[in-house]
């Protein structure tokens, strides 16, 4: 009996823990409209496909007859190409927009957050955009909605640039995301989490350097992660991902170009990942940036766009 009762002792404990836990890293969903008029003003456009809001960002030239369609990562949005869109822009016409239940786009219709039901989601968009042909570029999570997007439109998709698009290994992924992934977390809890230090020191270990992540990056993955459902949905993206040889099919049924951009110090997906990714991928290429983590685009963007500049141009 001792013991049936130190057991139960310790576990109202840690129920006492977990909920002055919740109680102080409570953070209710911010009102839309205020995250609108921070991150969803002009050039942004929100427009309705197949009973979904997209947020996206259309520029550049519409003479461009083959548009660069950038995809983000995990718990990204478009937000993370703006350098390389700035950059871009004056001679390319640009298509970013959120995935389903990231940014300032809709949560997905029934909770599917397949990499699969997203590739048909982006096709939907560039329908609802007349775009026929266009370049992919995408990186970590984003990279395999890119693999499924390419093998739904064979004949649309003529490029493929994926950076740091390898599946994540578990082992990889630090300890206290892995066990909040892995817990039968309600949707209500999940809902009204987001403790700025957890986030901010995951977001330091994407990066060679995390003195090169700013305070106003840190805030926006958070201020957009509080959109009402986008917790819920980043926990479902992950549980949801393919695993195993399901995660690496997609990419071996690749038939265009393919170049690979790879951070030389990516603790998350480690260059040893990129080329098991590049031999999966007939006719691939493997580059690696030194200096550089887990998002190039966002750590390095100069250093990663002059690397993709002559395969994106190359006819």
């Amino acid at each position: 009996m001792d013991l049936r009762a130190s057991l139960l002792r310790l576990l109202g404990l840690a129920l006492m823990a977990l909920a002055a836990a919740a109680a102080w890293w409570h953070t209710p969903p911010q009102p839309a409209q205020s995250l609108v008029e921070r991150w969803g003003m002009p050039p942004s456009q929100f427009e309705e496909v197949a009973g979904r809001i997209v947020h996206l960002r259309d520029e550049g030239p519409r003479e461009d007859r083959e548009p660069l369609v950038l995809l983000h990562g995990l718990g990204g949005s478009l937000h993370d190409w703006e350098p390389w869109t700035a950059a871009l822009r004056g001679t390319h016409r640009v298509i970013r927009l959120d995935l389903p239940g990231s940014g300032l786009s809709s949560t997905a219709a029934g909770g599917d957050y397949r990499v699969a039901t997203d590739a048909r989601a982006v096709l939907a968009l560039l329908d609802h955009l007349h775009v026929q042909r266009f370049r992919l570029i995408a990186q970590g999570r984003g990279a395999a909605v890119a693999a499924h997007v390419a093998l739904l439109a064979p004949q649309r998709a003529t490029r493929l640039l994926l950076l740091a698009g390898a599946p994540v290994p578990m082992e990889h992924i630090p300890p206290a995301p892995r066990l909040a992934a892995a817990l039968p977390w309600p949707a209500v809890l999940v809902n009204g989490l987001m403790p700025r230090p957890l986030l901010a020191e995951v977001l330091r270990s994407l990066y060679a350097h995390p003195s090169q992540l700013s305070d106003a990056q840190i805030d926006r993955r958070r201020d957009l992660l509080l959109s009402e459902g986008n917790r819920w949905a980043l926990l479902q993206q992950w549980r949801q991902r393919p695993t195993g040889e399901d995660a690496s099919a997609p990419f071996r049924q690749l038939r265009l170009p393919v170049l690979l951009l790879w951070g030389a110090q990516d603790q998350l997906t480690p260059p040893a990942l990129g080329e098991a990714l590049q031999a999966a991928i007939p006719g691939s290429r493997l580059q690696l940036l030194d200096g550089v983590g887990h998002v190039p685009q966002e750590e390095a963007p100069g250093q990663s766009l002059a690397a993709a500049q002559p395969f994106i141009e190359k006819q």
